[in-house]
């Protein structure tokens, strides 16, 4: 691993506080690699071999029942998945594969285990990390439960401006099909609520989306709930 690429995962909040030795000895048998797109990096179900970090790249979280899909959540460079299995040591609820070509640390589970049982900084950020994921999900669940599908658009489209500069334009990360089953919808209803928005402002043309108008998007999206604060 490159000196840039370690200060990078040691500046993470997951790592930032761990002594230097406890990180070493982390690193030492951790390696980097490269995969390309829609490699299937975990199957639910699985034991935990690695606590796997993302260095660039974007990696998408899915589940599947009864030969249904959802994607859970879309992951972004620097972060980590799934901690939770790995510090239990039980099995994967998720799936993951790389939505574009990613590169990934990936750190031995036993060593992340041992080191969470010695270092009290380690395991204070694995609880603050396990805490914030919580959260996450919490407001997931109230999100897809207490606002419309229209209503779930709008907030992605004004998050995905924000992130992309607050231009008022914005190029989907990934294909349409992704972005229904992460907003919990079918490609059918994704298509009908981006038509509905033309009456807020909002303009699609292809994979990009125009907001000519922010405040009457906003307010569809209704951001002033505990959902989205």
């Amino acid at each position: 691993m490159h000196s840039s690429e370690r200060n990078l995962v040691h500046a993470l909040p997951l790592f930032r506080g761990v002594k230097d030795v406890h990180f070493d000895q982390l690193i030492s048998g951790a390696f980097l690699q490269r995969f390309p797109q829609h490699v299937v990096l975990i199957n639910e179900g699985q034991q935990p071999d690695f606590l796997h970090i993302i260095i660039d790249g974007m990696v998408e979280l899915f589940a599947t029942a009864a030969n249904r899909e959802t994607t859970i959540e879309i992951l972004r460079p620097v972060t980590t998945f799934i901690l939770a299995a790995v510090i239990r040591d039980e099995v994967y609820l998720k799936s993951a594969r790389t939505l574009t070509p990613t590169q990934i640390l990936m750190i031995p589970t036993p060593t992340v285990r041992e080191v969470f049982a010695k270092d009290a900084a380690f395991a204070r950020a694995v609880v603050d990390e396990l805490a914030l994921r919580y959260r996450g999900l919490v407001r997931t669940v109230k999100e897809l439960k207490l606002h419309s599908g229209a209503e779930r658009l709008a907030n992605w489209i004004l998050d995905m401006d924000r992130q992309q500069g607050e231009t008022g334009s914005i190029e989907l990360p990934y294909g349409k099909r992704t972005l229904a089953s992460f907003l919990g919808m079918t490609p059918e209803n994704l298509s009908r609520n981006l038509t509905a928005l033309t009456d807020y402002s909002v303009t699609c043309h292809g994979r990009r989306i125009v907001i000519a108008d922010r405040e009457k998007l906003q307010l569809l999206a209704q951001q002033k709930d505990l959902i989205y604060g």
